[in-house]
């Protein structure tokens, strides 16, 4: 910011009071960092079994179309109708994160290759079947909008937070981080699959079934990334555009980093995360900071968390050289 010749302190102070500054504010930062929270689990509880989930978008994107499809299909009663589609996001999620982990277990092809791919064909599925089946009335671009019955949006919620995009997908965010967080601390499938993740090897030596682990995992990772799509494309939008891989999926990585891949980690850097993004449109209008200014903090930030534990052993090895001479 001195580099491009504003006061940082006044843009750092627009910043955070363009998330905060007034309870609407609030519920739009709530609502940025929703989708951000899952694909943040998505990418943590990869991490966490040892695999590197890079599909998030890809699968985000799948969940998105099927509670999308869902909800242009049936005329269902609004609680029937969600539910169904919140089951549709997480089973088309999970089903589109199945191939690159089966293609792991079976052939060790690795994760990050397959999952890179799986973006693409997600990509262009979309492309084709929004068009087909679910033109929007004047934009073969987009689906046609979902009806207020299929919207994850409630009136409660809307008129708690006054007028903000937040949606019924935070509890859910909320309801994933303690369920992620008990299965993998308190759940012998927890046990099992950080086992697989620490020493494969090792945990084939003790009886535990690396193949169908890998592929639970991946599964289960695909299953967050595709909720946190329905929570996207029928939560905080209201249609399903084609062209466009969501940001939020490759921005999962870094909330991942930033909470060490913790869930309650990835709960507060996502909250972070969408603090950032809500709060640079107001510091660009009150200060003429450039917008890119905030990108390029997060890239900071994203830059330091993943180098922290390069960081950390050159100090421990400081320490010791040290030590050493004293």
């Amino acid at each position: 910011m001195v580099i491009t010749k504003n006061n940082p302190v006044e843009g750092y102070l627009f910043l955070f009071k363009g998330g905060l500054m007034n309870v609407e504010r609030v519920g739009n930062t709530l609502a940025t960092a929703t989708p951000l929270v899952l694909t943040g689990l998505s990418v943590a509880f990869a991490f966490r079994t040892g695999l590197f989930n890079i599909g998030a978008a890809g699968q985000m994107l799948i969940g998105g179309l099927a509670a999308t499809a869902v909800g242009l299909t049936f005329d269902w009663p609004k609680p029937v109708l969600l539910t169904v589609m919140i089951i549709a996001s997480i089973l088309g999620g999970g089903i589109w994160a199945i191939i690159p982990g089966w293609l792991k277990a079976r052939f060790n092809v690795h994760e990050v290759v397959s999952t890179i791919m799986m973006n693409w064909i997600a990509y262009w599925t979309v492309y084709y079947v929004v068009p087909g089946y679910f033109k929007g009335e004047y934009l073969e671009t987009e689906s046609r909008k979902i009806s207020q019955a299929a919207s994850l949006k409630v009136n409660w919620l809307t008129n708690l937070f006054e007028g903000s995009y937040i949606n019924l997908g935070v509890i859910l965010a909320l309801l994933s981080v303690v369920i992620v967080a008990f299965i993998l601390d308190k759940t012998t499938l927890g046990y099992e699959l950080k086992a697989v993740g620490f020493n494969r090897h090792a945990a084939q030596y003790a009886g535990i079934h690396v193949n169908r682990n890998i592929i639970l995992s991946m599964t289960i990772a695909g299953a967050l990334a595709g909720l946190g799509g329905a929570t996207f494309y029928v939560g905080y939008a209201s249609n399903i555009q084609i062209g466009i891989l969501p940001s939020q999926g490759f921005d999962g990585i870094a909330v991942s980093l930033l909470g060490a891949n913790s869930p309650w980690g990835v709960l507060g850097a996502a909250t972070f995360f969408g603090l950032l993004h809500t709060g640079k449109g107001f510091m660009n209008a009150m200060t003429k900071i450039p917008p890119e200014i905030a990108d390029t903090i997060i890239a900071t930030i994203i830059y330091f968390s993943a180098t922290s534990i390069l960081i950390e052993r050159s100090w421990d090895r400081l320490k010791r050289r040290t030590g050493g001479v004293r």
